[in-house]
């Protein structure tokens, strides 16, 4: 629950016009130089957490290229209590972590060749929403065997980084994939970060970076899970030439969505009736 003040800056964050250059500032600040684009779309994804259809992101680069600071640094913005995050997972682990521990919620796999056993039901969780296991247990009153089904209701929103250069393709077309920027140019300014991060500006810019990360956090703790209409899109056109692109195009969409949810607070909440309930929606 947040106090007053806390509610207050929050609301003035979501309410800013400029909401999205502040995002990519506080991202700076917090220790990611450049890579503009892909800071924007991961926030972006994250968001997109609150949706029906979550958008899944996949960080390729070589080792020590910056991929786990990015995700990191992402993530950090991020409620703790919306966010699950670990270094590796086994093949049926997925499939015994509660109904509902996942869902709305963040998975962050900080390496995908640690996810490799459970890529299987990485993907099913990804397209379905949901996956489930019939398994062979002891009954705790009888002793008996029994047959029992765990379920993990999603959806949730993957977010995972690699080294591998081939990604299994079936995971990989489920995802955005973003390329960290590996030129010569981005590792001299990342190294003039660093030194000024050693001055007596840069210690005191650290210690602020505690107050923007939890203005954040607590911003995406106001933001609501409301439907998303978009009344251009038959007007919108998009590739063809591949079957790939009917998911493509879906996050595509998806990604116009999420851009709208996250400025919920500078959009009117519109209401229809709907099988007689009241529905509260916002447009793009």
């Amino acid at each position: 629950c947040l106090d007053d003040r806390a509610r207050a800056a929050a609301l003035e964050l979501l309410q800013d016009p400029s909401l999205l250059s502040r995002i990519l500032v506080d991202l700076e600040c917090c220790g990611v130089i450049g890579e503009n684009t892909n800071k924007l779309v991961s926030y972006l994804a994250t968001v997109s957490r609150k949706l029906d259809k979550p958008l899944a992101v996949m960080i390729q680069s070589s080792s020590a290229a910056g991929k786990s600071s990015l995700m990191d640094a992402v993530l950090n913005m991020m409620p703790k209590e919306e966010r699950v995050q670990f270094s590796a997972m086994t093949g049926q682990s997925l499939f015994y972590m509660g109904e509902t521990n996942l869902k709305n919620k963040i998975l962050a796999i900080s390496e995908e060749e640690g996810a490799d056993q459970a890529s299987y039901a990485l993907k099913l969780l990804q397209s379905e929403g949901e996956v489930s296991i019939a398994s062979t247990g002891k009954n705790a009153v009888t002793g008996n065997l029994e047959t029992q089904q765990y379920r993990v209701e999603g959806p949730v929103m993957l977010f995972m980084t690699t080294t591998a250069i081939d990604i299994d393709e079936e995971l990989m077309n489920r995802c955005l994939v973003l390329s960290v920027n590996e030129t010569r140019a981005q590792t001299e300014a990342i190294h003039r970060m660093q030194r000024q991060r050693q001055t007596i500006e840069g210690l005191l810019a650290d210690k602020d970076k505690k107050a923007r990360v939890a203005l954040h956090q607590n911003a995406q703790r106001l933001l609501r899970p409301l439907l998303v209409a978009n009344p251009f899109a038959e007007q919108l056109t998009f590739l063809s030439d591949k079957t790939r692109t009917r998911r493509d195009h879906m996050k595509y969409l998806t990604m116009i969505q999420t851009v709208t949810l996250l400025h919920q607070y500078q959009r009117p909440v519109k209401r229809i009736e709907h099988g007689g309930k009241l529905l509260e929606y916002i447009e793009v």
